[in-house]
This record gives structure tokens, sequence and C-alpha cells, in this order.
């Protein structure tokens, strides 16, 4: 069984900085590509960032470009969101996914439960 777990989340104020972390435990042969996603009550889930299993960021949407950071730690299967200069408008539930082969055959898309960012004064 996999679980993809997100920790980090709570209340900044515009300006502040968090950390986000995603942790992946259970039977893991692979971890892929990870994301973090984000969704505001109303909206569509929205793709924040992205990292390869080798490490590489390969996206990061628009509105966080120069603010956000991801990274990965493979000796722990984890994943985490460095937010910085946060924005009242980056008050969401983020949420992490992963690419997990949790047998030799087969990969599936692990999401986590997701945590709340909330950006207010």
């Amino acid at each position: 069984q996999v679980q993809v777990v997100e920790s980090g989340g709570g209340y900044v104020q515009p300006g502040g900085s968090l950390t986000l972390s995603c942790a992946t435990s259970g039977t893991v042969f692979a971890v892929y590509n990870m994301g973090w996603h984000r969704q505001v009550p109303g909206q569509q889930r929205e793709l924040v960032a992205r990292i390869t299993a080798s490490g590489n960021p390969n996206y990061y949407a628009d509105s966080v470009k120069g603010r956000f950071t991801i990274s990965r730690d493979n000796a722990k299967n984890t994943t985490y969101l460095r937010m910085t200069n946060l924005r009242p408008e980056d008050t969401a539930v983020y949420y992490c996914n992963a690419f997990i082969s949790n047998t030799p055959r087969t990969t599936y898309d692990f999401w986590g439960q997701g945590t709340q960012v909330t950006v207010s004064s």
C-alpha cells in the first residue's frame, strides 16, 4: 500500500514564506515525476510545479515563477515546495501527486490529502 502525505501548510502573512513537504511511503519500487497542485473552492485544481525523477524542475505556473521552488530528496522519496513572497492569491489547498511503481509492472498516479495554505494579514 502506498501513501502520499503532505505537511507544512499553515497561516502566513503576505510576503512570508512556507515550505511544504510531500513524503511517499509503503511498497514503492520507483518514484517518477512528482508535482504540486493547488485548488481554491469553486475553481479547478491547477498545476503549480513539477519535478522529474532525476530532480529537474520542468514546470512552474507563471503565477509562481521566481517565488516558488520545487525540489526532491530521492533517498527519502520526498518532494518539497519552498514558497516565498507569498500573496493572498496563493491561498489554497495544496496537493502533491507522484507517479509511483508499486509493483515491478505497474505505475499509478497517487495523490495526497492536501494541506491548507492561508496567506492573510
